[in-house]
């Protein structure tokens, strides 16, 4: 039975740098790791951005089109696979939160608002206009990554925080809710979710530990996400559930019971009314 691994950073060649970061062009990082082009999932956060070629990438079962200037930015977990044209090229970055974090203190990488695992799409497109305002920070991580300059490290995390700020700066151009009074609340919520979904099913536990009225936090909810709060906490258990059946080593059984449900069918019902198949029908569709 097929397996869709999840890679940690040291599967992939790391910088001399540090064990928690990886960076290469994406011309050599297919050459060098011929199996990624299989679906799989990462155990750090992925930045990939395409530069020459074309295509398609498949993002938690959204598929994407690949173009010159085509930017994804994948959380841990995601799963994601793609299919290139043969002149591909670009750049790829492979980064823990923990190196992230650590190394900068008092910002952390949740602070860059295009990671947000709930409302965003994993994907930004740069016009050819607006390339030579990023491309640059690319090729210097290359570059500095292949030197052995004095503060190697310093450049190196430097140029990939600029690359940060140019994004949510492009980011922030389409999404005007990024100001928006809820979005600490939603920001809360979505951290909350992610620790808890499998356990947690009821929109009140969220509101409670939230600090503030399920009539609130469904507000909040329609307002930034155009949703109820069962309605997200529901995508996120069929999301998971999508993932896990991509796994063949689980049965549709062992996957409910890992989602926090005690009765199968109920399960079952539920996939089958956000989706419009059985979990079954699903795992069948994807071979």
């Amino acid at each position: 039975m097929k397996k869709y691994p999840i890679y940690n950073i040291q599967r992939f060649n790391c910088t001399s740098v540090n064990s928690d970061l990886y960076i290469n062009t994406f011309k050599n990082h297919l050459i060098d790791h011929s199996f990624v082009e299989e679906p799989h999932r990462h155990s750090s956060y992925v930045l990939v951005f395409f530069t020459k070629g074309s295509g398609t990438h498949e993002v938690d079962f959204d598929v994407f089109s690949i173009q010159p200037g085509s930017m994804f930015f994948l959380q841990p977990g995601q799963m994601h696979h793609w299919n290139l044209s043969d002149d591909v090229n670009g750049f790829v970055i492979f980064y823990s939160q923990e190196m992230y974090n650590l190394y900068f203190g008092q910002k952390t990488i949740a602070d860059y608002p295009f990671y947000s695992s709930v409302d965003n799409k994993p994907e930004m497109v740069f016009e050819v206009s607006e390339l030579k305002a990023i491309l640059p920070y690319f090729e210097s991580l290359i570059v500095e990554t292949q030197s052995n300059q004095l503060l190697k490290q310093d450049k190196i995390m430097n140029l990939l925080d600029i690359i940060h700020i140019e994004i949510a700066r492009k980011y922030s151009e389409t999404h005007l809710h990024e100001a928006h009074s809820y979005n600490v609340k939603i920001k809360n919520f979505e951290v909350l979710l992610e620790n808890n979904f499998k356990t947690e099913k009821a929109p009140f536990f969220y509101a409670s530990q939230l600090n503030i009225t399920l009539k609130h936090l469904n507000r909040i909810c329609n307002e930034m996400l155009q949703k109820t709060t069962t309605e997200v906490i529901t995508a996120r258990i069929i999301l998971e559930a999508k993932r896990m059946l991509m796994d063949k080593k689980f049965t549709v059984n062992e996957i409910a019971t890992e989602l926090g449900f005690d009765d199968y069918s109920y399960f079952t019902r539920l996939f089958k009314k956000h989706t419009g198949m059985t979990p079954t029908d699903f795992r069948t569709s994807k071979k």
